[in-house]
C-alpha cells in the first residue's frame, strides 16, 4: 500500500531529523523540506490520475469545468498552505506559519466566491 510507504519516509526522516537536532540543529529542516519533496513527488501520479479522472466525468456530462478547475485549485492551495505552515511551525516560527495560514484562508475565500455565488442563485431559483 502507498500509504506504508509514505509513512515508512516520514518515520525514516523522523530519525534523520531527531539525530541531525543533536549534531547539526540548522540541517534539520534540510531533512523535512526534502521529506515533503520526496512524498509530494511520490504522491504526484496519484494527483494526476484523480485530475484526468475528474477531466473525464466533467467531459461526459454536463457538468461546468470551471467548478472543478477551481476546486483543484483550492485544494492544492489548502495542501500548500499546510506544507508551508507545518515547515514553518518545525522551524519555530509560528508567527510566520499564522501569516501563511492567514494568506491561504484568504485565498481560498477569493477562489471560492463565484461557486457560493452561483449555489446561491441557484438556491434563489429553486424556492419560492
Amino acid at each position: 500500500m502507498d500509504i506504508i510507504k509514505i509513512i515508512g519516509i516520514g518515520f525514516i526522516t523522523l530519525i534523520i531529523t531527531i539525530i541531525l537536532k543533536e549534531y547539526r540543529k540548522e540541517y534539520a529542516i534540510y531533512a523535512v523540506i526534502i521529506c515533503g519533496a520526496i512524498i509530494l513527488l511520490y504522491s504526484l501520479n496519484t494527483v494526476t490520475s484523480i485530475v484526468n479522472f475528474l477531466e473525464q466525468i466533467s467531459k461526459n456530462r454536463s457538468f461546468n469545468t470551471d467548478f472543478i478547475s477551481c476546486l483543484l485549485k483550492i485544494t492544492g492551495i489548502s495542501i500548500l498552505t499546510e506544507y508551508a505552515v507545518s515547515i514553518c511551525k518545525d522551524s519555530g516560527e509560528s508567527a510566520i506559519a499564522n501569516k501563511i495560514d492567514f494568506g491561504g484562508k484568504i485565498l481560498i475565500i477569493s477562489m471560492s466566491i463565484p461557486i457560493i455565488g452561483t449555489t446561491l442563485e441557484s438556491l434563489i431559483q429553486i424556492l419560492p
